[in-house]
């Protein structure tokens, strides 16, 4: 016998009919006798199971229809879900059950142990005949009445009829709760789940088995939940890795010298551009492409970036609902649960996404690819009340923008935020601590510094800073942008995007509400004129090939100036606040060139206060201390931003 989970091949029985059999109730023949003297679970077993064995050669009025009837209520509850019914026929004993007494003590409070399968083989019947076997079944019958009467009464109704515990009518009637056409009940119900923290381990698989999915996400997304609510990912078949219904990598590897990883990094990133249209998403999913992309997943434990874009996928095809339950059924509920609790924020936020996307319980937004809530990735009963907006620059991410400024053991390696207060996305850990009513946003998009490689000749146009800010407006837009306040903080080109997406949104009356909403903008070291990495890499064009992004940050460029002065005449009109920051130390590139990236011309704005920060163009938005200038002055203009709205 062994604690903890059952593995495969294992049956499980209930000490609770021990309770029974040991004076604590009702035998299979009658009442309790009140002098009949009290036996141990271990020794009772020990003899029914003798006294079966040594009644093979008996006639069958010596046969103890007691004892069996007893062993088949002590074997029969094995129920462990609303839905799932599963009935173990006992055919043989080869020799006496033994069980340790000091085990039996310390799972007193349990309906189950486990003890080591035995032959199943019809062949092998050693001595349990067809009736000991209708008795096991009947037996079993009444345990799963058990939980089916509870589900038809009502929520007030009382369980006396019910053979169980008093914790255990508890555990059901949450279950029964969780499915209640109240949306304020289930909620509480997956909510009282998560806060119980003296449940047994049965107790969670009982409620992994009898959820629904409704349930499952929600427990998933809750704060510090128990994986074991999550039942772990079903066997995946054998072959055909690599490919849908095949093995294609192998033979494609024997025509190129391509290691593998590299060409599962480009059918992984081929496969996130497919996931982006919802009519292949069906196709990856008629063609097994959950059960696939769950097999790498395991595959690559030691790969972050290769699990991300996974659950990058995951992310893009749990955006449509007639996906869900297939996503579930696969597993990947339980493998996204898990990454929710990753030191590593991306990990973390990836699964955060992709959870978000699922639960239709609690979040009416949708996350399209790039777009990240980075507070709160959890169901939380803090109301919110204004959103605050991330947008990175030239070369930067929806993350790494936003750490805090690095040192020389943050380079290296993963530090522990706890012990080391280093933190890797600064709004996640610190603006969240300090200003929990918020929710914070981040998106990333790709940017390129050289057009040297060959690409698609529709890239430049999709490059543009109009046609991002378009692509922008529309996935902020779907993720309720505009809905409450807003403020917005971009970090050098990301400024100019922000510009430019709040330009075009003024000419649109849909977008009114998020003209109306946006409270103020942070804007760290923008080239609103211009910068001196356009102007040099332009110089050497020859060498480098400017990309369609780096040339629109030339300071002759009309698109530039045009963008600019339609800002200012929208901005005079409304009431927001904006602060600019600007570096004063030059920023290297390579080994041999440092250049002063937005001079403090280029990033005066001509409204709002201009302040200089003596760092370099990378660390203007990497706060070095939680303490510093830096943070303290952004804090203080969010809050004072956003004064009237919080308070409400």
């Amino acid at each position: 016998m062994r604690e903890g989970r059952a593995s495969r091949g294992e049956v499980t029985c209930s000490a609770a009919a021990g309770h029974v059999l040991g004076g604590g109730g009702e035998s299979a023949e009658g009442p309790r006798q009140p002098d009949r003297p009290r036996m141990s679970l271990a020794a009772y077993c020990t003899v029914c199971c003798r006294r079966i064995g040594s009644s093979t050669s008996s006639s069958k009025s010596d046969l103890q229809w007691k004892d069996i009837r007893n062993i088949a209520k002590l074997t029969g509850s094995c129920f462990l879900g609303g839905s799932l019914f599963i009935t173990y026929e006992i055919l043989a004993l080869k020799k006496a059950v033994t069980l340790d007494t000091q085990i039996v003590e310390k799972e007193k409070l349990k309906s189950y142990i486990y003890v080591e399968t035995i032959s199943l083989n019809p062949r092998e019947e050693l001595g349990i005949t067809l009736q000991a076997r209708k008795e096991l079944h009947r037996a079993l019958r009444k345990m799963l009445a058990t939980p089916a009467k509870i589900f038809r009464n009502p929520f007030d109704g009382h369980f006396s009829s019910a053979d169980l515990e008093d914790h255990e009518c508890t555990l059901w009637l949450l279950l029964k709760k969780s499915q209640s056409d109240d949306r304020m009940v289930r909620l509480q119900a997956v909510k009282q789940m998560t806060e119980k923290s003296n449940w047994q381990d049965y107790q969670y698989r009982t409620i992994a088995q009898a959820c629904d999915m409704r349930t499952t996400i929600g427990l998933a997304r809750s704060r510090d939940t128990d994986l074991r609510f999550f039942l772990p990912p079903p066997h995946l078949p054998k072959g055909g890795l690599w490919c849908f219904g095949g093995s294609g990598l192998p033979y494609a590897e024997s025509l190129s010298e391509v290691p593998s990883a590299t060409a599962e990094m480009f059918c992984l990133e081929a496969l996130v551009k497919h996931s982006e249209v919802s009519a292949h998403c069906d196709k990856i999913e008629a063609n097994g492409g959950l059960q696939l992309l769950q097999r790498i997943y395991e595959l690559h434990k030691e790969s972050p970036k290769i699990q991300r874009n996974i659950v990058r996928i995951i992310g893009n095809m749990a955006l449509h609902e007639n996906l869900h339950s297939a996503i579930v059924r696969s597993g990947w509920v339980s493998i996204l649960a898990e990454a929710m609790k990753s030191p590593h924020v991306i990990q973390a936020s990836h699964a955060a996404r992709a959870l978000a996307n699922l639960d239709r319980e609690t979040v009416r937004e949708k996350y399209l690819d790039g777009v990240f809530v980075l507070h709160p990735q959890c169901r939380t009963s803090q109301p919110i009340k204004a959103d605050v907006l991330f947008i990175h620059g030239l070369l930067g991410a929806a993350f790494k923008t936003w750490r805090q400024q690095d040192s020389d053991q943050s380079q290296n390696e993963i530090i522990s935020e706890e012990e080391e207060g280093y933190t890797q996305c600064w709004p996640k850990t610190w603006l969240a601590t300090d200003c929990p009513a918020l929710r914070i946003i981040s998106v990333e998009y790709d940017t390129q510094l050289s057009d040297w490689k060959a690409k698609c000749p529709v890239e430049n146009h999709r490059k543009s800073i109009a046609y991002r800010s378009n692509e922008l407006l529309n996935k902020l837009k779907a993720a309720g942008v505009g809905d409450r306040p807003v403020i917005w903080i971009s970090h050098s080109m990301g400024g100019l995007l922000v510009k430019k997406m709040l330009v075009e949104a003024s000419k649109n009356p849909e977008m009114n509400p998020l003209i109306n909403n946006t409270r103020g903008i942070i804007f760290y070291s923008v080239p609103h004129h211009g910068s001196q990495l356009a102007e040099y890499s332009v110089n050497v064009r020859y060498l480098l090939f400017p990309s369609v992004e780096v040339k629109e940050l030339s300071k002759d460029c009309p698109a530039l100036k045009e963008l600019h002065d339609d800002f200012l005449t929208f901005a005079q009109d409304r009431n927001f606040q904006v602060l600019n920051f600007v570096e004063t130390l030059p920023t290297r590139i390579g080994s041999m060139i440092k250049l002063h990236v937005v001079p403090v011309e280029s990033a005066d704005l001509g409204i709002g206060d201009l302040i200089p920060v003596e760092v370099n163009h990378l660390n203007i938005c990497k706060p070095q201390k939680k303490d510093t200038f830096l943070y303290q002055r952004t804090l203080k203009f969010i809050c004072d931003s956003l004064a009237s709205d919080l308070k409400n």
